[in-house]
């Protein structure tokens, strides 16, 4: 009736086409609002488009639907009122309605014809309602019906037919509600269906056929179920879906996809996307996923994006034959430790491969060269041993972390795009960062070139001091690449991993090699002299010297053991940097260097209590063995943690704190401020010392042993606030000192008292010079006496004349003459000590060495 009169008052016969009219005439109709209007209700806001009118009562408190909305209307909002109940019939005259807006109410049934007469209604919301059961009869009339919003309800039946005759709906919402399982039967009765969500219910089973009459579904949410399992064949006839999710993927909004993310499924069954040949990208994450078939993902043509993370106990590569057009493939987080050998020949439109976090162990050489179009390609975290990268000339990303085993370099030439490079180890990256660092120079070189010829003004000719003509010049610069794109590859080389120089500059080489030989020779003296003279007193004083001398020439050790490396692999470094951190060598060297430094100072510190218990009268005796036993013990079981531990080691071979690891720093910190305790009770002892004797020490042998404890502990103590300044401010990460700075300080600060030391002794204590001297002379005395016996022996029956015998008796007798006299001095210089002395001399020793 309404169409006819339609008609009549347009003066046409023809049916008229509303919509069209309402685009046609919306601009030239000027459009009022108001609630005065006529068949505006009270309180609401109106607006007429043409012949048609909008009508909006949304917020109003509204307890009942008004009653005289105006026939032409095409667009009603009811939202955010208080509707408890529609009646049958409440919209029936409203032929145009197009929209229809109930969201927001507290609806909880809907009786049949509710919607009667709403021939043209497209949109209808029913969102944030209190409906428990999707209505069995009221959408029947909806033909023309391409949206229905039932989401964030308390929906948990959807009895079957409760959509029949919605031959035209497109979308349909029923996420955030309390469904059990997928509504098979209600869903089948929609054909046209292109999206539809089903996200946020408890859902926990997909069964086999469950979108079987769906074929022009596009859109699938499932996303925060319970899904545990799904059947073999759930998404068979899903022929137009383009996207499967597992995981919410964001800034994706102009492309249709399905998303299962954050749900529990556990495995994903052979052919589980056969009948899905429109398939374009595949997301599985935050699943559980224990097993997933080989032929999951086989025969889909349309694939362009595959992501499957977290399969934890997937072993086997999965077929990917019939997926010529992936380009994509992410497969993270599972137990596949070989790759198949044909699988990149069936991927020639790859870009993107993450293999990361898996067990990979082997890959054979060649097995990406098959992919020209490959830019990203990760293989972080896996138990890759050798690696060959050949033909990947489009390859711009490359991450291989974590590959602790991989230590073969990588050429620059096979890698010319590469910008983005994260390598196991910083050796890896001196090619690249070599190269720029050329080219860095070059194009500094043709800028100055460009500028002068610019400010000159004359481009015909080139000054006659310039080596050579302007044309080849030309030609050597268009040679080159006009950009210099940066390479950034981590870890950086740098200082304490350096590209071509182990020691660095000539100055501190010849330091260490300094260090390093007066260290060994002088250390050697000493411990020559205390324990190889034949006249020496093994007193507590001196066997704590001795032995000091001992350990420090283990620092000795470890700075020419450097020196060795550094002019071995001379401007090569880099070659053979992994090698020498990963080595025993490197570990042992660090191993001596540790435990040297840290056991002389606990000797020290022994050195220096023993000192002031020996002239305090009424403090009992140190035990010097358990005490000497107890500073090795300690140096073993500082240095042992964190060589098993496995700190950062530098190529220096230094246990350097890990910036990653909390326990290093800690132990960092405690090993500081160990010595740190260790000093102040040196200073505190010898201050008490100086107190007790009033400033004066004895000039005795005792008085200069206690003498030279005490300028050690200056020296000491001196060398060792550098170092452990520069500590704290690594710890801290103050810019107190470059890396530059800290590598100087280590390797010419840090083993300075292993040659300071035992050059006090030998210089400046006259006993150490008399011992040297005794040695000496018999260590000559016994290399002639074992000569002439050899001689004698040489002539066997031969008869030795008079005189021989005679020089022999002589020179054996002039030499036991000149050691009692020595035993003598000796003695009559103990007897002259003062009394002060006799607590020393109950701990003397006198070794005598017999001549025969």
């Amino acid at each position: 009736q309404h169409t006819s009169n339609i008609n009549i008052l347009m003066g046409s016969s023809d049916p008229v086409d509303v919509s069209s009219f309402t685009a046609a005439e919306s601009s030239r109709v000027s459009g009022t609002s108001g609630p005065g209007l006529r068949g505006c209700p009270g309180r609401c806001r109106c607006e007429v488009d043409g012949l048609l009118h909008r009508v909006d009562c949304s917020d109003l408190g509204l307890q009942r639907t008004p009653s005289n909305i105006n026939v032409f209307t095409s667009y009603l909002d009811l939202s955010m009122n208080n509707l408890t109940t529609l009646s049958s019939g409440d919209f029936s005259n409203l032929h145009f309605l197009e929209e229809l807006r109930l969201a927001g109410n507290d609806l909880s049934f809907i009786p049949k014809g509710a919607f009667m007469g709403l021939y043209n209604l497209k949109v209808l919301m029913l969102q944030n309602n209190q409906l428990r059961s999707v209505p069995d009869d009221a959408f029947h009339d909806l033909h023309n019906l391409q949206s229905l919003r039932l989401d964030a309800n308390h929906i948990s039946n959807v009895p079957a037919g409760c959509f029949l005759g919605l031959r035209s709906l497109r979308h349909l919402w029923l996420d955030d509600n309390l469904l059990t399982e997928v509504p098979v039967a209600a869903l089948s009765e929609l054909p046209a269906l292109q999206a539809m969500t089903l996200a946020l219910n408890q859902i926990s089973y997909i069964p086999d056929h469950a979108f079987s009459k769906l074929s022009r579904l596009v859109v699938l949410h499932l996303n925060n179920n319970r899904i545990v399992s799904m059947g073999t064949n759930c998404f068979h006839g899903l022929h137009s879906l383009e996207t499967l999710m597992i995981k919410v993927i964001t800034n994706m909004c102009c492309m249709l996809f399905s998303g299962f993310h954050s749900n529990n499924i556990q495995s994903i069954p052979e052919h589980a996307f056969t009948g899905n040949p429109s398939l374009m990208t595949i997301f599985f994450y935050d699943n559980p996923i224990e097993s997933v078939g080989r032929s999951a993902f086989q025969n889909l043509p349309e694939l362009r994006t595959l992501s499957l993370n977290g399969a934890g106990n997937l072993t086997e590569f999965p077929y990917l034959t019939g997926t010529a057009s992936l380009e994509s493939l992410t497969i993270t987080g599972t137990k596949i430790t070989s790759l198949p050998p044909s699988v990149c020949d069936q991927l020639p439109n790859l870009e993107l491969l993450d293999l990361s976090w898996n067990k990979l162990s082997s890959v054979k050489p060649n097995s990406f060269s098959a992919l020209p179009a490959l830019t990203k390609l990760d293989l972080s975290s896996n138990h890759i041993v050798a690696l060959s990268l050949t033909s990947l000339y489009a390859l711009t990303h490359l991450r291989l972390s974590g590959n602790d085993q991989l230590m073969e370099l990588i050429p620059r030439e096979t890698l010319p795009r590469v910008r983005v490079m994260e390598l196991p180890y910083a050796f890896q990256c001196c090619a690249f960062v070599s190269c720029e660092q050329q080219a860095a120079e070059s194009t500094w070189r043709r800028e100055n070139v460009d500028r002068a010829v610019a400010e000159s003004g004359d481009t015909m000719f080139i000054s006659n001091q310039v080596d050579h003509d302007w044309e080849d010049f030309l030609i050597q610069f268009d040679d080159e690449p006009k950009l210099h794109q940066t390479v950034h590859c981590s870890p950086t080389p740098g200082p304490f991993r350096p590209c071509l120089h182990l020691l660095g500059s000539w100055l501190i080489r010849g330091g260490v090699w300094l260090i390093a030989a007066i260290s060994l020779v002088s250390n050697c003296l000493v411990v020559s002299s205390i324990f190889l003279a034949p006249v020496s007193m093994a007193t507590p004083s001196k066997l704590l010297i001795g032995l000091l001398a001992l350990v420090n020439g283990l620092l000795g050790v470890w700075s020419g053991w450097l020196a060795a490396v550094d002019a071995w692999t001379y401007g090569n470094f880099w070659r053979y940097g992994t090698a020498w951190e990963s080595s025993y060598m490197c570990e042992l060297s660090g191993f001596l260097y540790t435990f040297g430094s840290q056991t002389s100072i606990f000797l020290l510190t022994v050195a220096a209590l023993e000192r002031c218990l020996t002239f305090s009268l009424s403090s009992p005796a140190l035990s010097i063995r358990l005490a000497i036993f107890l500073c090795f013990l300690l140096g073993l079981a500082i240095t042992l943690p964190p060589l098993v531990a496995g700190h950062s080691s530098t190529s220096l071979c230094l246990l350097l704190p890990s910036s990653t690891s909390s326990a290093s720093v800690a132990f960092s910190v405690f090993l500081v401020l160990l010595d740190s305790l260790c000093f102040l009770l040196m200073i505190l002892a010898y201050a008490r010392l100086y107190c007790q004797t009033n400033k004066s020490l004895p000039i005795s042998e005792d008085g200069g042993l206690t003498r030279h404890v005490a300028w050690v502990l200056f020296s000491d103590c001196l060398l060792f606030l550098p170092v452990a300044f520069l500590s704290f401010s690594s710890l801290l990460h103050l810019p107190a000192a470059g890396p530059d700075a800290a590598k100087a300080v280590l390797l010419l600060v840090a083993p300075l008292p292993s040659c300071v030391n035992p050059l006090l002794y030998l210089l400046f204590n006259p006993l150490a010079r008399d011992e040297l001297a005794t040695l000496a002379k018999h260590t000559c005395g016994t290399m002639s006496t074992q000569l002439s016996i050899k001689n004698r022996g040489a002539k066997g029956t031969c008869r030795s004349s008079p005189l021989d015998t005679k020089h022999d008796e002589d020179a054996e007798k002039q030499s036991c003459d000149s050691t009692q006299a020595l035993v003598a001095i000796r003695g009559t210089t103990e007897e002259e000590e003062p009394d002060n002395g006799k607590t020393e001399s109950q701990h003397t020793v006198m070794f005598i060495v017999p001549h025969h």
